[in-house]
This record gives structure tokens, C-alpha cells and sequence, in this order.
């Protein structure tokens, strides 16, 4: 059996990469981000039902800081569980991060005090979704090599499909029988899929034995300025990433849209999104994953600043619309192939190490954002988006300039512009 490319030359001999095994952790972590990061682009959902209830007397900026907590969670605890996964396996962290999301939505549906809704919703969930997520996209890096982009992008589209579902899912089911009903059903939904995930995302890697030595955030990655550009390139972009999901819904129903359009806007950028999942990283994988990002997340910020800017002086279906199928194609091709990126930095062995390190970076990003944007929106007197559109756009287009500069030095160290 031959060995791994990226396997160390003293390293134990792996199942072959793919493989059947390889495709079934692909199912079960298209699962695993359906019920996690799926649930978490529907967050325009619960801040437009916050708002008009349960939430009236708080500024939209409060309110943000639940989904702000929620999203770092799902990247601040990396390198722990990044650390567990490299010795013991997903079992130790899928299991009972699976059972603390349903868990948590089960608390969500008995709350009606902010701080209730912050423990449950922001801080339960986000640790729970935290350990789903990073345990299926490490399991997949280490099942899938020369095809890694796909892999990944393919999986991550449980996202996509996620947010495509949940929107419309919660829209019909709170007409029919109100909020909190509605997130118990969407508890059982949650629990029973990610049940089925469990039993198919699967380690590539034998267990090894606690490394009590290794360091839980590597600083010495950040010594090479390809990776240092590279993470802040990404933290930039993640800054305004979650804008146009946490806002449009809100913006489109102040422009007077019907409050079922303005919840299925947030539904559209994920469908559009399932295709940025799978194209872009099918052709990053043949013309290089780093110079396929790079172009996206230009295209992202490009797509705020030119189409999404000029809705809140010119309101229009049209328009709108058109901004939420060029958003959602371009930033899933940029949230597919960030991961991937990482994956091609070193060595398959200490993948959960890197991935935990960059994600510790990248959850300060995830965690500011949104009250930074719901702050100038609150300055602005809650009406008036052009601020936090203005504030997306750059940072997205910044980090876009950091990538770039980013690709060019790596290609120039490899002596090959595919990468």
C-alpha cells in the first residue's frame, strides 16, 4: 500500500486516501455543517424576530453581539478541539458537541430575557457548532489530498443548503405556531441529523498519545509572511463577511418589501452559495486554491460596494436580488476554500494544530464584526445601512489586497503560479 504524499516518512501506513470511508465522512460532515453553520447563516432570522419582539428595547448593536458570540465560538475553541482531534479522534468532540447543540436549541425554545437567550443561543450553541464543524472539516482534510478543494467545498455546502432551509423552514413554521415552537422543532430536525453524522464522519489517523509539549496556539506559524498575510487577508474579510446575512433581511423590510421576501433573501445568497461551494474549488483544485480566493474575495467586496451600497439610496426587487445571487455565489467560493488553504501549509499529521491556530485568529474577526456594524448602524438612527455597507466592503476588499500579496509570495517561493 503506498503511502501518503503528505504522510511523515516514519508515519504509519494510512487507508488509502478517498476511498469509500473518505466519501461517507464527505456525507456526514455535509451533515455536520447543514446543522451548524446552516443554522448560523439563518442568524438574519432570529435578528429581525429579536427585533420586532422578544428583543424590542435593545439596539440592533446588542442584539448582534448573541450571533457575534455564536460565530467566534465556532472558530475560538480550535485549537482545543484541534488538539483532541490530532490524538484522540472525532468521537471525544463530535459526540458531545452534537448533544450540546440540540441541547442548547431545546434551551433557547423556554427563554424570553436577553441574558437567557445569550447563554443558550450565543454561547451553548456556538461551543457545540464549534466542535461539530472543526471535527468534520479535519476529518475530511485528512481523508482527501490531491482532491482537497472539492472535498471540502462539497461538504461545506451543508452550509449553504443549511441556510437555504432553515430561513423558509422557520418563516412557515412560526406563521403556523409561533417562534419558540418553531426552534423545538428545529431542535429535533438538528439532533436527528446530526446523529446520522456521527455515525459517518471517521479519522483517517490512528490515535496517538498526548503531546502535553505541543503548543496549543503555534506563533511560530505566523514567522512565514505567506501565512501571516494569508490569516490577515482572512481576518479582514471575515470582518465583513456576515454583513449582508445578519442585515438584508432588516434593510429590505425598512425599504417596505413584505416581510416574506425579506426573510428569503437570506435563503437566496445560500442557494447561489451551494454553487460558489462547488465550482470555484473544483477549479481551484486544477489552477490553485490561493489564487481562486483571492479572486473571490475581490468579487465579495466588489459585490457590496457596487450592488449592495446603491440599494439603500435606490431601493429596488431587482437589485436586491441580484446582489443576493452574486453574494452567495461569490462568498461561498471564499468560505469553501479558506480551510483548504490552511490544509496546503504543512503537514497532514499537524492539520488540527494549524487549523486550531488559524481559527483562534480568525474568531476575534467573527467576534467584532457584527456589533461593529450594528453600532454604526444604531449611530445612523437604525435606518440608514450605507455605514455598515461602506465598513463591509472595505475591510472585505483589504483582506482581498492581503491575500493577494499572500499568493504572490507563496507562488514565488514554489516557483509555481498554481497555488
Amino acid at each position: 500500500m503506498p503511502r501518503d504524499k503528505e504522510a511523515a516518512p516514519d508515519g504509519p501506513e494510512l487507508p488509502p486516501e478517498e476511498g469509500a470511508q473518505g466519501w461517507i465522512c464527505v456525507g456526514g460532515a455535509f451533515l455536520s455543517l447543514f446543522c451548524t453553520f446552516g443554522f448560523l447563516n439563518a442568524i438574519g432570522v432570529f435578528q429581525t424576530v429579536y427585533q420586532d419582539t422578544t428583543l424590542q428595547d435593545y439596539s440592533s448593536s446588542e442584539i448582534a453581539w448573541i450571533f457575534a458570540v455564536q460565530i467566534c465560538l465556532m472558530w475560538a475553541l480550535g485549537p482545543l478541539y484541534g488538539r483532541v482531534l490530532d490524538t484522540y479522534g472525532p468521537a471525544p468532540v463530535l459526540y458531545p458537541c452534537s448533544f450540546l447543540c440540540v441541547f442548547s436549541l431545546c434551551m433557547t425554545s423556554l427563554t424570553d430575557e436577553y441574558y437567557q437567550i445569550f447563554l443558550a443561543q450565543g454561547l451553548g450553541f456556538g461551543i457545540g457548532a464549534g466542535g461539530v464543524f472543526t471535527t468534520a472539516m479535519v476529518c475530511v482534510g485528512q481523508w482527501f489530498v490531491k482532491r482537497r478543494g472539492l472535498a471540502i467545498g462539497m461538504s461545506s455546502c451543508g452550509a449553504s443548503v443549511g441556510g437555504v432551509i432553515f430561513p423558509i423552514f422557520l418563516d412557515r413554521v412560526i406563521k403556523r405556531v409561533g417562534f419558540y415552537c418553531a426552534v423545538r422543532y428545529t431542535a429535533l430536525l438538528v439532533g436527528v441529523l446530526l446523529a446520522v453524522s456521527c455515525l459517518m464522519v471517521r479519522s483517517r489517523l490512528p490515535r496517538k498519545k498526548w503531546n502535553s509539549k505541543a503548543p496549543w496556539f503555534d506563533v511560530t506559524l505566523f514567522q512565514e509572511k505567506q501565512f501571516a498575510l494569508y490569516t490577515l487577508g482572512a481576518y479582514l474579510h471575515r470582518w465583513g463577511l456576515w454583513g449582508p446575512f445578519d442585515y438584508i433581511s432588516e434593510m429590505a423590510q425598512n425599504a417596505g418589501f413584505s416581510p416574506t421576501l425579506a426573510l428569503y433573501l437570506i435563503s437566496i445568497i445560500n442557494a447561489t452559495s451551494v454553487i460558489g461551494r462547488l465550482l470555484p474549488p473544483y477549479l481551484a483544485d486544477h489552477i490553485g486554491h490561493f489564487n481562486v480566493l483571492t479572486t473571490c474575495s475581490l468579487l465579495t467586496g466588489g459585490s457590496m460596494l457596487c450592488l449592495w451600497l446603491p440599494f439603500n439610496f435606490r431601493p429596488s426587487h431587482t437589485g436586491i436580488i441580484v446582489f443576493s445571487l452574486v453574494y452567495g455565489f461569490v462568498s461561498g467560493a471564499v468560505v469553501s476554500l479558506l480551510m483548504p488553504c490552511v490544509a496546503k501549509s504543512g503537514s497532514l499529521e499537524t492539520l488540527g494544530q494549524r487549523f486550531g491556530t488559524f481559527q483562534m485568529v480568525i474568531s476575534i474577526s467573527c467576534l467584532t464584526g457584527l456589533p461593529i456594524m450594528g453600532g454604526i448602524l444604531t449611530r445612523q438612527n437604525g435606518t440608514n445601512f450605507a455605514g455598515l455597507q461602506i465598513f463591509a466592503s472595505v475591510v472585505s476588499l483589504l483582506g482581498a489586497c492581503s491575500l493577494a500579496v499572500s499568493t504572490y509570495l507563496l507562488s514565488g517561493a514554489r516557483g509555481n503560479w498554481r497555488v
